[in-house]
């Protein structure tokens, strides 16, 4: 999604039209899911994907009538049905919504999207909603709000209620990332998706599990922070993905990364006074995630000595201990996945669960 708005703003900053496509909600089975974008160009050119096939082709078709016609933005519905399914092998089944948004002058949009840009660097995190269907015509369709996460907003949707619900929303997303479309009693539709730079994992104790788990979160996209207090284990020759490593004791390291609700600690020590110092300090932060590796009976031994110290009990309560999702994990990397698995689930709003189907009897399946 990043080059899409990074081409976007380019194309802006050369006076260039362009079309956005956005699926802003999908019901059952699909290609791609909200928020997957496609920029389609004066020339015909792409940025981006939809899923391809019959359905992209459709919205490329109707991208470049809106860019000749320079028509209003609309949206679109299309069902996975059988027709698609004999011209692009698809077997989802599902129904996609499209939001087909041209731009044809900067307008606020260039704001915005250079808005966008930084946030994917690391400034303020921000989210854009944007008025998608509009049955009353107030708010106008293609309406957009920036939302940055210090509470600033720019644009308007000349109805304050609907702005106050819509900000609310912005700013959640804005810190976590993902989108949301939700409708209102009016049946007013809006999509608001939250941008923010990458996810920092810090990853306190250089082990082979840490190592594991280094090589696993930099190929979904992580920064990393690695805390160690010896040389041999905290060096770039063993955490080459890592964009710093510090060497320190681990409550001193953990201050020097940056941590905030959209980082995930891992804490995984060479010993039970170490894990201490560094959960003790870990729940001092905003962290939107921090698991400790190790047993339950290892878990409820610190638990007991942090509560002495005064840790608060409800941030203890939202540590992953023992850490990780149960997959029978026994090698680094086994538990690495078992980890990795987890943040993804808290970050995505996952539940864990098996995602196989109960079929009580197949011979009822008709082919």
């Amino acid at each position: 999604m990043k080059e899409v708005i990074d081409e976007a703003l380019r194309l802006m900053e050369k006076g260039e039209p362009c079309v956005m496509a956005t699926v802003i909600h999908t019901k059952g089975s699909t290609p791609q899911k909200a928020g997957a974008k496609l920029l389609i160009r004066k020339d015909g050119s792409c940025a981006g994907t939809l899923g391809g096939g019959c359905v992209e082709g459709e919205i490329w078709s109707l991208a470049k009538q809106l860019l000749r016609a320079q028509g209003d933005p609309l949206c679109r519905k299309y069902d996975l049905n059988e027709e698609f399914a004999a011209r692009d092998g698809l077997v989802c089944g599902g129904t996609i919504f499209f939001f087909i948004d041209p731009i044809v002058s900067p307008g606020n949009f260039k704001s915005f999207a250079s808005e966008i840009v930084r946030a994917y660097r690391g400034e303020l995190a921000v989210a854009l909603a944007t008025v998608v269907n509009s049955p009353t015509g107030r708010p106008k369709s293609g309406s957009k709000l920036l939302i940055r996460e210090d509470g600033a907003v720019q644009g308007s949707f000349d109805n304050s209620k609907l702005e106050t619900e819509t900000i609310a929303i912005g700013k959640t997303l804005a810190i976590h990332g993902g989108n949301r479309y939700f409708k209102t009693i009016d049946d007013t539709e809006i999509f608001v998706e939250g941008f923010t730079s990458p996810p920092t994992l810090v990853l306190i104790g250089g082990g082979h599990v840490n190592r594991a788990v280094s090589r696993l979160a930099s190929l979904l996209g992580f920064r990393m922070y690695v805390v160690d207090d010896r040389l041999e284990f905290s060096n770039k020759e063993r955490f080459p993905e890592a964009e710093t490593i510090v060497i320190s004791d681990y409550s001193r390291g953990l201050g020097k990364a940056p941590v905030n609700s959209n980082t995930y600690i891992v804490v995984a020590t060479r010993g039970h006074r170490y894990d201490d110092l560094a959960l003790a300090a870990a729940i001092r932060t905003p962290a939107r995630y921090i698991g400790l590796l190790g047993s339950k009976r290892k878990t409820l031994e610190i638990y007991k000595n942090l509560l002495k110290g005064k840790a608060p009990p409800e941030r203890l309560q939202e540590v992953h201990a023992p850490i990780g999702l149960d997959i029978g994990a026994i090698t680094p990397e086994e538990i690495a996945v078992s980890i990795m698995a987890e943040i993804i689930m808290v970050r995505n709003g996952g539940n864990g669960t098996p995602m196989k189907m109960n079929i009580a009897n197949l011979n009822t399946i008709s082919y």
